[in-house]
């Protein structure tokens, strides 16, 4: 075992825990807690010194974890997330009832699939979607190495796994689907026209689909 993966090891211990952790994804380096953890994510509230009312969003490592967070997927989802995932789009979605509370109390949930081993190792270890919010203290830069995170966020958090610089140097895009049409809330890695070429593709899928049936 390399010393990478020991320190992958030791964050999904820290994360069963309830502790916090910082590590790389494909966009910007990470602030993680089990997303399951009312613990770890207060922790991150604070850290991050973030408003209770703003909720974080949570990287998943395969969509099967969906179930776990959000009501159905829909065609729309399922089109993007085979288009983007893993990537740097991040979904809104309705979410389950069942969600804990500490995760915030709107209707809706932000999830995303990164294209990073690092994360992706984690989430698959722990076996529950991670909190995936940027590395940083709230209005301050998000962080793109181990040590821009470590002189943010110092004995803040339990681990920083240092996995070199981020490929992505931006944070994801995130897109509202909850009513139908994608509803860009941030452009980040994936830009603006990509979202609209692939919603023209659905659109037109769906249209022949429409007249394969009839």
């Amino acid at each position: 075992m390399n010393t990478l993966q020991k320190e992958i090891a030791r964050g999904v211990r820290i994360l069963t825990g309830g502790g916090v952790i910082v590590f790389p994804t494909d966009t910007v380096y990470g602030l993680g807690a089990d997303a399951f953890n009312s613990r770890g994510v207060d922790r991150i509230y604070e850290i991050k010194k973030r408003p209770r009312h703003l909720p974080f969003p949570l990287l998943l490592a395969e969509t099967s974890q969906l179930s776990m967070v959000a009501e159905a997927f829909g065609d729309l989802g399922r089109f993007l997330a085979r288009r983007f995932w893993p990537g740097g789009l991040t979904l809104v979605l309705p979410r389950l009832a069942s969600v804990p509370s500490c995760l915030g109390k709107g209707p809706t949930i932000a999830v995303r699939v990164p294209d990073h081993p690092v994360s992706l190792s984690l989430i698959r270890s722990l076996g529950r979607p991670i909190i995936g919010t940027s590395a940083n203290i709230s209005g301050r830069a998000s962080c793109l190495c181990a040590n821009e995170a470590r002189r943010q966020l110092g004995d803040a958090v339990d681990l920083i796994i240092d996995g070199g610089d981020c490929p992505g140097g931006t944070e994801s895009t995130i897109v509202d689907i909850t009513n139908g049409t994608p509803v860009v809330l941030r452009e980040g890695m994936v830009g603006r026209t990509e979202i609209d070429q692939a919603y023209a593709e659905y659109c037109e899928a769906m249209k022949n689909a429409h007249r394969h049936r009839l």
